[in-house]
């Protein structure tokens, strides 16, 4: 599958999951369409990025730590508002970080 398009669904998929988790959390019950949508679409974007570049980099460590690095400024992007930088930025680093490591070892 090729790089882009494997970051892309890898990224959405994990998003997902990353969303859904939310309904651990009591206080997130309000937000679960607003969590969800938003940790897909983060998911999606930081898929494509990572995708596009691992074309330029060989290195599977390298491509899973630039998306440990995409996963944690799209979380920081998505915290500003709500100001709940751990609860995003953690689950949106490992998405990255695994994103990246399935692209880069898997895509062609």
């Amino acid at each position: 599958m090729k790089k882009v398009l494997l970051g892309a669904i890898t990224g959405t998929i994990l998003g997902l999951l990353d969303g859904l988790s939310a309904f651990f959390i009591p206080e997130a019950t309000n937000m679960m369409t607003q969590i969800i949508i938003g940790s897909t679409a983060k998911g999606l974007i930081g898929g494509i990025i990572i995708g596009v570049f691992v074309k330029k980099i060989t290195s599977i460590l390298n491509v899973t730590l630039l998306g440990g690095l995409v996963g944690i400024v799209l979380s920081i992007l998505a915290a500003i508002p709500s100001g709940a930088y751990v609860e995003i930025l953690v689950p949106g680093t490992i998405v990255g970080l695994l994103t990246g490591a399935i692209t880069a070892k898997w895509g062609k």
